[in-house]
């Protein structure tokens, strides 16, 4: 069984609404928006969705709710983290926060406090240039990587199933979107700059300065990373990889190898859900999946997890 937690662009306007009615997650939510100093609730509930694509709305946002909903999923006693019955859990991007939370490396109000930083630091990086990212849909993978390099971009997620997304300047991207490689679509992403490239650099010295007051612990699930795809349980190193890829890609492709290869047969994604599950289905086929979008989606996944733990 794997947990997997969604990275920014998945947010939606309102999403959040349904799991305010879940007894004790509106107060949860009140305590990360203070440990982040965002409005957790009127963001996920009211906030347009301009609003909410700024990045240092969407990361404590996201995150934020993929905490709620693992307490609603798992429980908030002594075995809340303990993601009972998970063989692995993982996060794409900001969702590795959410992830290293879950997992219990973080408490939940440091994973706030560190993501706020983070979404602040990289909505600055982003104001200095005009960047910004771009999917690149199908097409030979060879051919795709050679079309971004000779555009002068960074491929920063390479997300396996036929998506790669590109990150750079906007000239850069246009030069893409002009000629793109051959059978592939190039889609511009709703994100504000060039996430998990050289020109998130500055966003990572105040990160690094930030967890060296950061407690951490050992990782109750094994955490595959979006370094490598490694399998990783020490909770320095986790957080060590948290800081560091801010300004480096995202290999998703190479974590749906190592849960095909750890034996996964179902998977859950947390909200905001749907962007994973999907690439699963093209990118780890047999395994069973499940988006959990709302409450009602709650039972499902506990039955899930008695199937497949």
């Amino acid at each position: 069984m794997a947990i997997v937690c969604p990275g920014q662009g998945s947010q939606t306007p309102g999403f959040l609404a349904p799991w305010l009615e879940v007894p004790g997650l509106r107060d949860l939510l009140g305590a990360l928006s203070e440990a982040a100093s965002t409005d957790l609730i009127t963001h996920g509930t009211t906030s347009d969705e301009d609003t909410i694509k700024d990045t240092a709305v969407a990361q404590p946002l996201i995150v934020g709710a993929g905490i709620a909903a693992t307490m609603a999923l798992f429980g908030q006693g002594e075995d809340a983290g303990r993601l009972g019955g998970a063989g692995a859990i993982s996060g794409h991007s900001v969702g590795e926060i959410t992830a290293a939370a879950a997992a219990g490396v973080l408490s939940a109000q440091d994973a706030m406090t560190f993501v706020a930083l983070r979404g602040r630091g990289m909505a600055q990086a982003s104001a200095a240039t005009p960047t910004g990212m771009s999917a690149v849909l199908g097409g030979d993978p060879v051919e795709v990587l050679a079309a971004i390099a000779a555009a002068g971009l960074t491929p920063a997620n390479n997300n396996g199933a036929g998506q790669i997304v590109a990150a750079g300047t906007l000239d850069q991207i246009q030069v893409l979107v002009d000629a793109p490689p051959a059978k592939a679509r190039v889609i511009p992403l709703k994100v504000a700059g060039a996430f998990h490239t050289e020109h998130m650099a500055p966003a990572v010295a105040d990160l690094a300065a930030a967890a060296t007051s950061l407690a951490t612990h050992r990782a109750n699930v094994p955490v595959v990373s979006n370094r490598d795809g490694a399998v990783v349980d020490d909770g320095a190193e986790v957080l060590s990889r948290l800081v560091s890829q801010v300004s480096n890609p995202v290999r998703w492709d190479l974590c749906m190898e190592r849960l095909a290869e750890l034996g996964v047969t179902g998977l859950i994604e947390l909200p905001p859900s749907g962007t994973l599950v999907g690439l699963a289905k093209r990118g780890l086929k047999g395994v069973q999946t499940l988006a959990v979008k709302t409450p009602d989606d709650l039972e499902a996944a506990r039955t899930m997890i008695e199937e497949h733990a």
